[in-house]
């Protein structure tokens, strides 16, 4: 038994396929069948449950890969640290954001990361449902999250990094956009709302918002992405609030500023006894802009004069 059949074992959960996760292992399904299947008759225990449309993790897989997740987790950042020593940041940090957060400024920060550390390796996990999130840190799993709320019980360093402004989303020549001036939550009260995916983060925030002001408007979509949602708008669905800086480009002008402004901390946590690797990251995250509303009106504005 050894970690190269756990990170196997883990692919082959993740991926619900032998055959997609030979693909992604770069290795073939008869070499990838054999390691799983010396791995389960080393332990005992069927890991897997084959089925006609792929495989399913047992109960047994699942206790088995939850501990599997901590140890390859521990055997990358062994690797890391002793590049790092030797003047070298490679490896891989693994980070989870809530949705939308840094939708700009996340992207910019992790392309200068990568510019300067190219053997530095980033893997993102966007929007995990809040229990997930929670589960992963308390295992140990991510080495840094970006959140407005650092999950309850994790050990994590936390570093302010600034305040993300929401902003109110109407459709093309609505009446509303004229004046340019801010909404408040009544204006949009007799409106259809996009709403986000249930249980998310941000649909969460909207629910209280919407409760704190005594407002139920009629929800006439859902969406899982924030982009998905600005665009329904635009095609006149409806209308929604969503973080500034989750604005896809060129939808800038159907965005308004709230009043009161709502605004919610931009917040890193990484964990304690951080390593050269995480740093980094947190180096080019307080290089950024976090203000989303500073870059949204830039943004206008170049798109102003660009067409004049």
């Amino acid at each position: 038994m050894n970690l190269r059949q756990y990170e196997y074992a883990l692919a082959v959960a993740e991926e619900g396929s032998m055959t997609a996760a030979a693909e992604r292992l770069r290795v073939t399904q008869p070499s990838l069948s054999q390691q799983i299947g010396a791995l389960e008759k080393h332990l005992g225990v069927k890991l897997f449950t084959r089925t006609p449309t792929g495989v399913t993790v047992t109960v047994a897989g699942r206790a088995f890969l939850a501990e599997a997740q901590i140890a390859t987790t521990a055997s990358r950042r062994a690797v890391t640290a002793a590049r790092a020593a030797n003047g070298e940041l490679a490896g891989e940090v693994i980070i989870a954001v809530h949705m939308g957060l840094g939708a700009r400024q996340l992207p910019q920060a992790l392309g200068q990361l990568r510019f300067r550390h190219p053997q530095l390796q980033v893997t993102l996990h966007e929007e995990p449902d809040p229990a997930d999130m929670e589960r992963l840190a308390r295992q140990g799993v991510l080495d840094m999250v970006l959140v407005h709320r650092v999950p309850a019980g994790c050990a994590f360093d936390v570093h302010a990094l600034g305040e993300e402004s929401y902003v109110a989303v109407l459709p093309e020549g609505h009446p509303l956009l004229a004046d340019g001036a801010a909404l408040r939550l009544e204006d949009l009260a007799s409106e259809g709302w996009i709403r986000f995916r249930r249980a998310s983060l941000l649909d969460d925030y909207l629910a209280r918002l919407l409760a704190d002001a005594g407002l139920s408007p009629h929800t006439v979509a859902r969406a899982s992405q924030i982009s998905t949602a600005v665009r329904l708008v635009a095609q006149g669905l409806g209308v929604t609030v969503a973080p500034a800086s989750a604005i896809p480009e060129g939808f800038e002008e159907l965005a308004r500023p709230l009043l009161p402004a709502l605004t919610e901390p931009v917040l890193v946590g990484v964990r304690r006894h951080a390593s050269p690797a995480e740093t980094a990251v947190l180096d080019h995250f307080n290089q950024q802009n976090w203000s989303g509303m500073d870059l949204l009106t830039r943004s206008a504005s170049a798109s102003v004069s660009a067409s004049a």
